[in-house]
């Protein structure tokens, strides 16, 4: 169509960019930030109840009403986590097309999934935790796009033949990195979710740390996912015995964040 991938995704396509350039200065301002967040309600919600719920774990009492003041109570770090989960959240209306409506809520699931993987794995070293987390969030986003798209199809039956669904995950993890770059990410990132599209490659020495860090996160992520709602056994030694030990881990870790209450 000639239209920009990241103008499809659906959420105010100069706020994220803006935010996030604005959370990786080191001269960071919260004042700006509060008023950038203040220009999306759902940011300003999000915030808000993270901001109160650690005021009410430190015992501080008074409710926090203002985003100025929510900024200084989560911290830079904090900020930086929510402001990318909840752009890159699906967004879901009565105006969705039925591809929309059925499977966003999923993939939304898995793409937080895979991002706090990915945020695991980085904690071992390699990557940069935050380069991480965006990266685990921002390699679905094609998929995301793929599905507004397919609503928009004059002939949704011909869309789940076995050649369309071979092609698609392709297809979309080539618009995720097209995205990545039409918004200026990291070169990391950029890389990083590129790498992904030789599925040969996935896991070898020959990636990028942040690249196989991403290819363990994506698979964890989703082995989690299908755990959580019993499609797998979660303890099959199968799903993880090849894996490096850190991966091991985060696959332990992420059950037991499924288990918690």
């Amino acid at each position: 169509t000639g239209q920009s991938g990241a103008d499809l995704v659906g959420r105010m396509p100069g706020l994220l960019p803006q935010l996030l350039q604005s959370l990786r200065s080191p001269d960071f301002s919260g004042a700006d930030v509060a008023r950038k967040i203040s220009g999306d309600v759902v940011l300003v919600s999000a915030v808000l109840r993270l901001a109160n719920c650690a005021s009410l774990q430190h015992e501080r009492g008074k409710a926090i009403a203002s985003v100025e003041h929510a900024v200084i109570v989560i911290g830079q770090e904090g900020l930086r986590q929510l402001v990318t989960a909840v752009a890159f959240r699906p967004i879901i209306n009565l105006q969705s097309g039925q591809y929309t409506r059925q499977l966003a809520p999923r993939l939304g699931e898995l793409s937080e999934r895979g991002a706090l993987a990915a945020r695991l794995l980085a904690a071992d070293g390699g990557a940069d935790p935050f380069d991480a987390f965006l990266a685990g969030l921002l390699l679905d986003v094609g998929l995301l796009v793929s599905l507004r798209m397919m609503d928009q199809a004059s002939a949704p039956g011909a869309l789940g033949s076995p050649m369309f669904c071979a092609r698609l995950r392709q297809q979309a993890l080539a618009l995720s990195h097209r995205i990545a770059q039409e918004w200026h990410f990291a070169p990391a990132v950029i890389d990083a979710i590129g790498q992904q599209r030789q599925p040969a490659q996935r896991g070898a020495a020959t990636q990028s740390d942040l690249g196989r860090l991403l290819s363990w996160a994506d698979y964890l992520g989703k082995a989690s996912v299908l755990a959580a709602h019993g499609a797998i056994d979660g303890n099959d030694p199968d799903l993880t015995g090849a894996l490096p030990p850190p991966a091991q881990a985060c696959y332990a870790a992420l059950l037991g964040a499924t288990a918690a209450p």
